[in-house]
């Protein structure tokens, strides 16, 4: 006897034939959500294992970085030697002696004026602590026993002595080592970034199809063109910001004041963070030296110099470059420090902006290299 329809007239589903998966029966928020959280798994894979080999491989890599940076900064040299009839070798190379010399220039002049001023912001910061100790009162009083029993509870022995001494000879030789090999490959990567690297987009077709390499080249430029921009715009605001706050401090009468100069030039290039630092160093030098009136005063500059940075230069100057939330900038600094150190935190936000200027390409926003 046959088998009656079901009710309705809808052929029964019986047979051998193809049944829909277990994931259409899903909602679709739940499979987008799934898919969602792949991409983010497999994101955050690959990003660890490229910041593992980049720190595995920091030798090579860090000299890499810097020389891009450096490449970045100077490209704009290259056209005005060319026009003026200098070959590419011969413009790349009197770049680069330009900047061995500019280099070793402002690390002579930073070098004399901190060891000069050293000894004036140390006494300075002894006093302020020594001041901010009598402000807590008690509690500064334990502080200040339990320091100076940690500084006078004697020194090694002799041989002990001589054993730091020694290690720390070996110690430093390493490092001034691995400062001159880094120097040496940084030096000759920017040479042959200058001479050679016009035909980068040239390697690229030759590599890989014609729309995947101009999506490449693409990328490639906006990212150079964001770093070119942070490294112009990061160099001329610190120049801008060491010049008025060293001179507020002459005026003021701050010991230490080219020392501390040299401290907010460095401290510009590691945005929010360093500037927060060197500033509190220099009012913490003028309570000491003082008084409370003093730090006030040197806490207006710095305030004043910061506020005209935030409102009239980064805009004016940066305006061109990729721009980054605050919050992401102390993310990417904190990060950066996390992994590599001082040099993370400096090497974070350019970064973080030519990563920027990929993704803006890849999602379709920007596919034309922008000029800086």
């Amino acid at each position: 006897m046959a088998a009656e329809p079901p009710a309705g007239g809808a052929p029964r589903s019986d047979g051998p034939g193809p049944r829909p998966g277990p994931h259409r029966s899903l909602p679709p928020a739940v499979r987008g959500a799934a898919a969602w959280s792949v991409a983010v798994i497999l994101f955050i894979t690959v990003a660890s294992l490229v910041v593992f080999a980049v720190v595995s491989l920091r030798t090579a890599t860090i000299p890499l970085i810097i020389a891009l940076l450096g490449t970045a900064l100077l490209q704009p040299v290259m056209p005005w030697l060319l026009r003026r009839g200098l070959g590419r070798g011969a413009a790349a190379g009197v770049t680069c002696v330009v900047l061995v010399a500019g280099v070793c220039g402002v690390l002579a002049l930073l070098t004399n004026s901190l060891v000069h001023s050293a000894p004036q912001i140390a006494d300075a910061l002894e006093q302020a602590g020594r001041q901010l100790a009598d402000w807590l009162g008690p509690a500064g009083e334990k502080l200040q026993h339990a320091l100076s029993e940690e500084a006078g509870a004697g020194g090694p022995a002799v041989g002990s002595l001589l054993g730091s001494l020694a290690s720390g000879v070996l110690s430093g030789l390493g490092i001034v080592t691995q400062l001159v090999t880094g120097g040496v490959l940084t030096l000759a990567l920017v040479f042959f970034f200058l001479r050679d690297g016009h035909r980068s987009g040239d390697l690229v077709r030759s590599v890989l199809p014609d729309e995947r390499a101009e999506v490449v080249i693409a990328c490639g430029r906006r990212a150079f063109a964001a770093m070119a921009g942070f490294m112009r715009g990061t160099t001329l605001i610190a120049l801008i910001d060491a010049t008025f706050i060293t001179v507020g401090l002459l005026i003021l009468g701050v010991p230490g004041a080219a020392g501390l100069g040299a401290l907010v030039f460095l401290g510009a290039f590691v945005p929010y963070i360093g500037a927060f630092l060197s500033g509190t160093v220099a009012v913490l030098v003028a309570l000491a030296d003082g008084g409370l009136g003093k730090a006030l005063w040197t806490l207006g500059v710095v305030l004043a110099v910061q506020a005209i940075e935030g409102y009239v230069l980064q805009p004016v100057i940066q305006s061109r470059t990729v721009e980054l939330h605050p919050a992401t900038v102390l993310f990417v600094v904190v990060a950066g420090a996390g992994v590599a150190g001082v040099l993370g935190a400096l090497l974070a936000v350019p970064l973080c902006a030519a990563a920027v200027g990929v993704v803006s390409v890849l999602s379709g926003r920007d596919l034309r290299p922008s000029k800086s």
